[in-house]
């Protein structure tokens, strides 16, 4: 059975409401990541990426086509992902309300709820443009997450086109660092975000590839900064 016929009939049994069911996984009690514990980041992430392309008030054909990306749904399961992603627009709940429960659910300022801020900065760019209702959306996400100001730009950094100290805001780190400095944090950031730390932790695997994608971009802003200062 496929974790979208899942979702759908999780949310059969609290009666189609989304937040019935964060709401008692939260309250659940249980260790990080059971299977019902990934249903519930999976249909949290659903929900926000539908409230996400609503941001800037206008749900686009690319927006959709990039939360398929995200999850790489199967043709055959997009009706599932569909009543998910409809229910959530529909829903009476505000984003922060899902944002509230998601980081109930895997603790405020985590990596996994870092993930889910850079799928939904992947939905939110999709058009090929990121407005201030967009921007002012995944910040106050970010925020309700537990991410500070300047983790948040470190996010934002890997997915907008920043000044030209952009690499240190990648890896989150300030320019006047020490090479020995610069050195231990980047172990220290491929060790933390390496994708098989996600895996062996039980993230969907829908989410792995965001992972790769990060830590790919912390590797290339830091074969930049290394290039700058002749490592």
């Amino acid at each position: 059975m496929s974790i979208w016929t899942r979702i759908t009939e999780a949310l059969g049994d609290v009666g189609d409401s989304i937040m019935d069911f964060l709401t008692r996984v939260a309250r659940s009690g249980r260790a990080p990541l059971p299977p019902e514990r990934s249903l519930a980041f999976t249909i949290g992430m659903i929900a926000l990426g539908a409230k996400m392309a609503k941001a800037d008030g206008i749900v686009t054909i690319d927006e959709v086509d990039a939360f398929k990306e995200v999850f790489h749904v199967p043709a055959d399961e997009m009706g599932n992902v569909a009543r998910v992603f409809n229910l959530a627009k529909k829903d009476v709940a505000g984003f922060d309300a899902y944002a509230r429960q998601v980081r109930r659910l895997f603790g405020a300022g985590t990596r996994i709820l870092e993930d889910v801020l850079d799928g939904l900065f992947h939905i939110a760019k999709a058009d090929g443009r990121l407005d201030e209702r967009e921007l002012e959306y995944l910040r106050k996400v970010a925020e309700l997450f537990g991410f500070g100001e300047r983790e948040f730009v470190r996010v934002k950094a890997r997915h907008m086109q920043l000044p030209k100290d952009d690499p240190y805001e990648i890896l989150g780190i300030e320019p006047g660092v020490s090479d020995n400095d610069l050195k231990r944090h980047y172990r220290r950031l491929v060790q933390t975000n390496h994708p098989d730390r996600h895996i062996a932790a039980g993230v969907p695997a829908e989410l792995i590839e965001i992972a790769t994608k990060r830590l790919a971009a912390i590797n290339e802003a830091y074969r930049a900064v290394g290039r700058a200062r002749g490592l």
